[in-house]
C-alpha cells in the first residue's frame, strides 16, 4: 500500500528501510527521480543508509536531513576542497569525506596539456562532482559540463577564511526560507562559497567581519529568522 506525503515527509527514517512506495506516492508523473544524502538505489527500490529525518523539494527531489559533518559524495553536488597533493595528471582533493576526491589538471576552463593551471598543495577549489559511489574515488571537475565554462568555479582565492560546518546548516544556508545570508549583507560586505560538503570559504576586506561572520554562521545552526536578526544586532547596533 503506498503512503500519502503527509506519512513520511518530516518523519525520522532508519539505515535498511524501503521507500520506495513513499518515494512513488509523492513523484510526479514523468519527472525523474533524484536521490540526495541518505538514500540508496538498489535494483527497483530505494533504501535509507542513514538515519534523520525524511525531506522532499519539488518537483522529484528526496534526501534524510541529518545532523553530521562526515560528507557523502553525491554526485551533481558542488563542494569545496584543499588540494593535498598529485597522482599523475590529477590532483587530490580534500572534500571531508572519507576518500579524496580526484580533480584532473585539464578539467579547468581553458586548461590545455600546454596550459595546465599552477595548483599547490594547500590550495583550495570549488568544483562539481561529476561521478561518485560506494566503491570509488569520487571525481571532480571545475569546468560545467552543460557548458563548457567554469561557471564560478575553479581556484578559490587565498583571502578568506574556510569554515567546515555541519551539513544541516549548509543546507538551511541555501533554503529559501532562511533569512541569514541576506541579513549578514545588511550588516557586512562580504563575499562567500559554499560548498554542499559543509564547507564555506568567506572573504572581506576586513580581517575582523570575516570572524564575525564565522561565528554569526556557526551560532545561528538552530536559530529561527528572528533569533538572527536580533543576533546581528548585536553585532552592528545602529541597525535597530
Amino acid at each position: 500500500m503506498k503512503c500519502s506525503w503527509k506519512d513520511v515527509i518530516g518523519e525520522i527514517v532508519m539505515p535498511g528501510e524501503t521507500i520506495t512506495d513513499a518515494v512513488a506516492s509523492i513523484a510526479d508523473d514523468g519527472e525523474r527521480v533524484k536521490l540526495g544524502p541518505g538514500l540508496r538505489q538498489v535494483l527497483d527500490d530505494v533504501i535509507v543508509c542513514k538515519t534523520g529525518i525524511f525531506r522532499h523539494k519539488k518537483p522529484c527531489t528526496f534526501w534524510v536531513e541529518s545532523h553530521q559533518k562526515r560528507y557523502v559524495p553525491t554526485k551533481g553536488e558542488t563542494v569545496l576542497g584543499v588540494v593535498m597533493g598529485k597522482v599523475g595528471d590529477a590532483y587530490k582533493v580534500d572534500i571531508g569525506s572519507s576518500d579524496y576526491a580526484m580533480l584532473h589538471n585539464l578539467a579547468f576552463e581553458g586548461a590545455s596539456k600546454r596550459n595546465k593551471p599552477n595548483i599547490q598543495n594547500g590550495d583550495i577549489v570549488f568544483g562539481k562532482l561529476i561521478s561518485a559511489g560506494h566503491d570509488m574515488e569520487p571525481e571532480m571537475s571545475c569546468v560545467d559540463t552543460a557548458t563548457g565554462k567554469a561557471n564560478g568555479m575553479g581556484l578559490v582565492s587565498a583571502d578568506g577564511l574556510l569554515v567546515t560546518v555541519s551539513l544541516h546548516l549548509i543546507r538551511k544556508i541555501l533554503s529559501l526560507d532562511c533569512a541569514l545570508m541576506s541579513e549578514l549583507g545588511k550588516h557586512f560586505k562580504f563575499e562567500t562559497i559554499v560548498g554542499m560538503n559543509g564547507k564555506i570559504h568567506i572573504a572581506s576586506v576586513n580581517e575582523n567581519h570575516v570572524i564575525a561572520i564565522m561565528n554569526i554562521l556557526t551560532s545561528s545552526e538552530y536559530m529561527s529568522n528572528d533569533q538572527i536578526k536580533e543576533l546581528l544586532r548585536e553585532y552592528n547596533p545602529n541597525l535597530r
